[in-house]
């Protein structure tokens, strides 16, 4: 994380425990961190940085040099994906198909390559149509490189992950003139219409255009993860705490129902754990559920009953 600020890694493992948070995400394999979650149970999507992908996508011997150093090197970490760049864009998205084939070949030596999923996640940039869902569909700049990216999903069996923000669609009006509550989970009944479904909540709605998106490009079978969503709770007119915690809590009460077209749980991380504070001033810092003072920002349960 961007931050200079944050407690020890295994005061955050028992932070997870004791929230009832049984997933996490890290975007890079922090050695205290991943030490610190071995032996919990607790499911690791772990990532592969944005700036190792050219060597792991030329070099298989890198390649298996980096699941050596990372993955089996903590044998006791319940890894569940192994998640090859993060919003990669322009030009670097060649590297991410090929790193991809050498990430899952590295790990199928090591013996792991039925336990790992090897995929990459996606910004909301690359969705062009988010209403109606059944619409949906990617940017013409990054079809060339999502193609491959689904086939090689599709071949294996890993979903593609999504990082997802109604809070971004709404404060960049990239849906149209979609009130906020549609956006909050608050709305009292159907906000779009879309041939048999009735939406809402931006949510459901992003979700189910990012597959219709898959399929537009003649893609089967394979799942969208929610890798990223959240609320800000400050540095911007459009959030406030309140908000953010409308926001979360209602998505955490809501993922496990699915969406109006896939009516079962969409896997789903939150984001933040924490504000960042060397991140960019404003809305970036403001993303996390905790200070690094591990006080929570704002009430939420992830226990359900």
């Amino acid at each position: 994380m961007s931050a200079n600020n944050l407690p020890p890694a295994s005061t955050v493992v028992s932070m997870l425990r004791d929230n009832g948070i049984t997933s996490v995400r890290l975007y890079a394999p922090d050695s205290a961190a991943l030490a610190a979650l071995g032996g919990t149970g607790i499911s690791v999507m772990v990532g592969v940085p944005n700036n190792v992908l050219d060597d792991l996508a030329t070099s298989a011997p890198a390649a298996a040099a980096w699941v050596r150093t990372n993955i089996q090197a903590h044998p006791a970490v319940s890894f569940q994906y192994l998640v090859v760049g993060n919003e990669v864009a322009r030009g670097d998205t060649r590297f991410v198909v090929p790193a991809m084939e050498n990430v899952q070949s590295a790990l199928a030596a090591a013996g792991l390559g039925g336990a790992i999923n090897v995929t990459t996640s996606i910004s909301q940039a690359t969705i062009a149509v988010h209403v109606p869902p059944s619409a949906g569909e990617f940017t013409n700049e990054s079809k060339p490189f999502l193609l491959p990216v689904l086939q090689f999903l599709e071949r294996t069996g890993a979903p593609l992950l999504a990082n997802l923000y109604p809070y971004f669609v709404y404060t960049y009006n990239a849906a149209g003139d979609l009130n906020l509550n549609f956006m909050l989970f608050t709305a009292p009944g159907t906000v779009v219409q879309d041939g048999e479904y009735g939406y809402q909540n931006m949510f459901d709605a992003s979700v189910d255009a990012v597959h219709a998106a898959v399929e537009r490009l003649g893609v089967s079978g394979v799942d969208v993860v929610v890798s990223e969503t959240g609320w800000p709770s400050a540095g911007d007119e459009a959030v406030s705490v309140e908000n953010a915690r409308t926001y979360n809590q209602n998505l955490v009460n809501h993922v496990g129902k699915g969406t109006p077209r896939r009516p079962w749980k969409v896997e789903t991380y939150v984001f933040a754990m924490f504000n960042e504070n060397l991140k960019e001033n404003g809305v970036e810092q403001n993303w996390g559920l905790f200070y690094p003072t591990t006080d929570r920002v704002y009430p939420i349960t992830f226990i359900l009953n």
